[in-house]
């Protein structure tokens, strides 16, 4: 028999019962677009993170202190990055385009009569801006100069400048930052929230007024002040292993440590991309799973409801067998009806999985992402189910005999 036969002949049997064949293809739809939807999901998530850790600048190399060592918080002579580490890793490295050290308090803040408890203090250096691609607004950054006077002057957050000030144009204002004054000189453009850190929230000052004010050690005049992390914006262009190399053999050689067993450690952006999808494959994993569940469920119920036509179809297989059908051709018969009910229903579910994905994203706090290779995944599984649980109920029918068949009431 022609192909186009056997479909026209499937696609009567399914018409015939619209209803059934709609509840039948709902667990494929629902299955097709639980694999589109949780995919998406999964791949909006990754992409989140991979955007929040480049929005925090591009081409970067963060340089640790390794609390293995006891570097920070250790013993006083156990070594770990210090603030004159940036200047040399600036200085003595090849490709380094800017070098940036962050050093963190919480302080009261107050403006006039407004008083914000517990607000993050940055202590930072000259490149800041640039490593962190963040723009001022209004005013100025503080320069090398006043970084090393110790200058007493800050550049706010613009959600923090508005809190403090209001309608009042804050460059050139006062604030106290716990006892000590300190003068307005910048604004930055708005940031927003990146991972948990609201940048908008901050107020950003020279580092060494928070290692002087806020952050002492009784240890930095003989080892200078500890820091904990020092970033390394890279030029463009330059083959970052090399750089790399460069601070590795530097760092080595001031802290007097083999490359064996460092004081420190560099990673990447790469790296942190790396490491935060690595925590996302066990979600994704799991939402395969689910999806695979929903997918499943919906070729058990084609099977069964396969069955219960060829039960009910038993008089009409045997006319069929009357007039000349072959068993092979009872059984494609069959087949095809099982594959049009997961192809119709595929093709429904990537519709539905792919306005459900859109509508998840716009309507939700998380992003949602759609995968391209994921609707081909999905379809395609679809047509295996109704393959698969088709040909059964389809092998079923095909070796019905003729005469019993006819029989049938």
């Amino acid at each position: 028999m022609k192909l186009e036969k056997i479909i026209k002949i499937a696609s009567q049997g399914l018409v015939r019962n619209k209803l059934r064949s709609l509840l039948t293809m709902l667990g494929v739809i629902i299955g097709v677009s639980a694999v589109i939807i949780m995919i998406a999901i999964s791949a909006g998530t990754e992409a989140m993170i991979s955007d929040q850790i480049t929005s925090l600048g591009t081409n970067l190399v963060f340089v640790q202190a390794n609390f293995s060592r006891g570097g920070f918080g250790g013993e006083a002579n156990s070594g770990g990055l210090v603030y004159d580490d940036a200047f040399a890793i600036a200085d003595g490295v090849s490709g380094v385009q800017a070098v940036v050290v962050e050093q963190q308090s919480s302080e009261t803040v107050k403006a006039g009569n407004i008083s914000l408890d517990s607000i993050s203090i940055l202590g930072t250096t000259e490149g800041f801006p640039s490593v962190r691609d963040m723009e001022i607004a209004e005013g100025r950054y503080f320069n090398q100069a006043e970084i090393d006077r110790n200058q007493k002057v800050v550049v706010l957050g613009s959600s923090l400048a508005e809190e403090l000030f209001e309608d009042q144009p804050p460059v050139g204002q006062t604030v106290t930052i716990g006892t000590t004054k300190f003068t307005v000189i910048g604004v930055f453009e708005e940031k927003g929230l990146v991972g948990e850190v609201d940048y908008d929230a901050r107020v950003y000052m020279p580092i060494t007024v928070v290692f002087q004010k806020y952050t002492p050690s009784q240890f930095a005049r003989i080892m200078g002040d500890r820091v904990r992390l020092i970033y390394v914006e890279l030029e463009p262009d330059v083959v970052q292993g090399d750089v790399i190399l460069q601070i590795e053999l530097l760092l080595a050689k001031l802290h007097d440590v083999s490359l064996e067993e460092p004081d420190f450690i560099i990673t990447t952006q790469q790296d942190l991309i790396n490491t935060q999808e690595a925590t996302t494959e066990a979600f994704r994993n799991l939402l395969a799973w689910v999806a695979a569940v929903s997918l499943l469920v919906g070729g058990i119920g084609i099977m069964n409801i396969m069955m219960v036509s060829v039960t009910e179809r038993t008089r009409e297989i045997g006319i069929r067998q009357s007039v000349g059908a072959s068993p092979n051709d009872i059984r494609w018969q069959f087949l095809t009806e099982a594959l049009l009910l997961s192809l119709v229903g595929g093709l429904i579910g990537v519709i539905t999985g792919v306005g459900g994905s859109w509508l998840f994203g716009a309507l939700g706090e998380m992003r949602t992402v759609v995968v391209p290779s994921s609707i081909m995944l999905a379809f395609s599984s679809a047509a295996a189910v109704g393959i698969f649980f088709g040909y059964y109920p389809a092998d079923k029918a095909a070796q019905l005999d003729p005469i019993e068949a006819l029989r049938h009431e």
